[in-house]
């Protein structure tokens, strides 16, 4: 007789945190299995690969994973070094994937969880029924499978936040997606290269990615005449706008930073600020046109990079009771910790299974996703969770119940939510800076440009990081 016991946990998303989740349940003796909608193992990761992490390589990987890994001949590399998406996927993620092998499944497209039998309005007999997980296979199938417990690590990757300052798309962005890209562009490939060389690009957001993009940008325009980038950010420029600097405990972070910084500085980029997008109109060009809630209409750009966050795809989950904090979509234990609307520097407090539980019991979201729309995220962060997680529902509570991280402080000061708030404007980085009144920007000459690096899953304004 088959009891609860005896089923698997479903992991949805075979990407760092849900790889960790498989190491950790097999190390507990758990079946796992993985279910992942893209071709390979941490397509989402392979999406980037271009992007250098600000994390070193002793920070992004999991000591269950290495375990597992270390049977195959498996070397760590260098952990002082900092890899690509791409060195992140190949050397550590493919590998920990093929280690667990048929347990992982490609192409599944998860598409609902419930328990079984039970919507999300049936109470008789909830917590007894096991959950039920369907998804959709890579040739058009349909499958289900019975699991004991759900870990959803499934990220944010696939549901990027619009240009629309109010969290719905810009009147005309649909009809403008020709010109308009929602990821950091892989600049190194002539192709995507020659879509940016000589052209006049705005990039919309205030985080480690739209940093990235003005940096890269900017070493394309100085061999590319006639490129040059229009930085359009919600708030003002103030001291916490560039990130920590020298003060980030994460040094490539803040470098960033400071690159994106050097490209205002250096004329690479103007900065309009204060600027809401409502509307995107073409010209008679089919360039693109501006318009903010305050009716400013910004001159004519060839392309639109648009930074603005991830948020959580829900649509899935919707037969099974999660409680999910009102502002940031993420578990309502959590949410205090990481609410932008309340922090601006320091770290986030390492948690775990209590913080991340739901009404229905059994159920996690993990990693990038259980941080909703919060926007700045560690691959660290996403490992204790699992940890945590995993030993919750081997009955370890003793375990899962030990804090066993240390996170750096952020370096990051500036709660998003608290943008438009006169009595929030701090200049001592110990808060949040008012917006200023509209203005456009543009800084003198200053030093040359580092090198680019941005966190794996850093989207949006980061400002209340781990």
């Amino acid at each position: 007789m088959t009891t609860t016991a005896d089923l698997p946990v479903v992991v949805i998303g075979a990407g760092p945190a849900g790889l960790a989740a498989a190491a950790h349940l097999v190390e507990r003796g758990i079946e796992p299995l993985v279910l992942e909608a893209g071709p390979a193992a941490a397509s989402a990761v392979r999406d980037w690969s271009h992007v250098r992490l600000f994390s070193t390589w002793g920070e992004v990987t999991d000591p269950a994973a290495e375990k597992l890994l270390a049977p195959t001949g498996w070397a760590k590399p260098d952990a002082a070094t900092y890899p690509s998406g791409g060195d992140w996927a190949e050397q550590y993620l493919q590998p920990l994937a093929d280690v667990l092998g048929e347990r992982v499944r490609l192409g599944a497209t998860v598409t609902g969880v419930s328990r079984t039998g039970r919507d999300r309005v049936v109470d008789a007999d909830r917590e007894a029924q096991p959950f039920v997980v369907h998804f959709t296979t890579a040739d058009g199938g349909e499958e289900r499978v019975l699991a004991r417990a759900v870990i959803d690590a499934s990220g944010t990757w696939t549901t990027p936040s619009p240009a629309g300052a109010g969290g719905l798309p810009a009147l005309g962005e649909k009809t403008a997606s020709d010109r308009i890209t929602y990821r950091v562009p892989d600049l190194a490939d002539p192709a995507v290269r020659a879509r940016y060389a000589g052209k006049r690009t705005a990039v919309i957001g205030s985080g480690a990615s739209a940093f990235t993009a003005l940096a890269t940008l900017a070493d394309v325009s100085k061999d590319e005449p006639g490129t040059h980038a229009v930085w359009i950010l919600r708030r003002g420029i103030s001291g916490s706008t560039f990130g920590g600097g020298a003060a980030d405990q994460l040094p490539a972070r803040g470098a960033l930073g400071l690159a994106a910084k050097a490209a205002v500085d250096n004329g690479h980029a103007d900065a309009v600020t204060a600027f809401r997008t409502e509307a995107v109109e073409r010209d008679g060009d089919g360039r693109l046109i501006l318009i903010g809630e305050d009716g400013r209409r910004l001159d004519p750009v060839d392309e639109v990079i648009v930074l603005t966050g991830f948020r959580p795809d829900l649509s899935f989950l919707s037969e099974v009771r999660l409680g999910l904090d009102e502002r940031l979509q993420a578990p309502t234990g959590l949410a205090p910790l990481i609410d932008p609307n309340q922090h601006s520097c320091g770290t986030v407090y390492p948690h775990g299974h209590r913080e991340l539980s739901h009404p229905d019991s059994g159920i996690y979201l993990v990693g990038m996703k259980s941080y909703g729309r919060a926007p700045t995220f560690l691959a660290m962060t996403g490992y204790e969770q699992v940890r945590s997680v995993t030993a919750a529902i081997a009955g370890d509570i003793e375990s899962a119940d030990r804090v066993e991280l240390t996170l750096p402080e952020t370096g990051v000061c500036g709660g998003a939510g608290l943008f438009d708030d006169p009595a929030a404007d701090r200049t001592d980085g110990g808060g949040c800076c008012a917006a200023p009144a509209p203005a456009r920007v543009q800084t003198g000459v200053g030093a040359s440009l580092p090198v680019a690096a941005t966190e794996e899953s850093s989207s949006s304004g980061g400002c209340c990081g781990a």
